[in-house]
């Protein structure tokens, strides 16, 4: 589901079912010109796709985080956007970038990142599928 599919009224009923969040991470820097910035949303866009998909009405797919503070590279804003998202409640926290790289290291409270090894690899929609169903997986014996 998309966080605007979701109202008040029906969060207190519907939250223990969305354990888990999908946060695009496009990596904007503000240095693209126009036609780069709709490349590489698009291009975060072809990689979030399959996980909304396979996943509808078990994660939330949160407002996408395009730019990070001036000077930074993206972590500290990031990070902290991680951590609030865990503290309202998510269980889980998927980050999702279609930039190999687009996610940085430092983001480390994510409970998955899923982004390409290099810009050329597609995204492979069974593999991301698997990926999250390992993270589950791994989690349920911390309960």
């Amino acid at each position: 589901m998309k966080f605007n599919e979701i109202s008040e009224e029906s969060w207190a009923e519907l939250q223990p079912f969305l354990d888990t969040c999908l946060l695009p991470v496009s990596g904007l820097t503000g240095a693209e010109s126009p036609w780069e910035a709709t490349e590489r949303i698009l291009k975060t866009g072809d990689w979030l796709s399959p996980l909304e998909k396979a996943f509808h009405g078990r994660t939330v797919t949160m407002p996408a985080y395009h730019y990070d503070r001036a000077g930074g590279d993206g972590s500290e804003g990031a990070k902290e956007l991680v951590a609030r998202l865990k503290k309202s409640g998510f269980r889980y926290v998927v980050v999702v970038s279609g930039q190999a790289g687009g996610v940085p290291e430092s983001v480390t409270e994510a409970s998955l990142v899923v982004q390409p090894a290099d810009d050329a690899e597609q995204p492979d929609p069974d593999a991301l599928r698997q990926a999250v169903m390992a993270m589950w997986r791994a989690g349920a014996g911390k309960d």
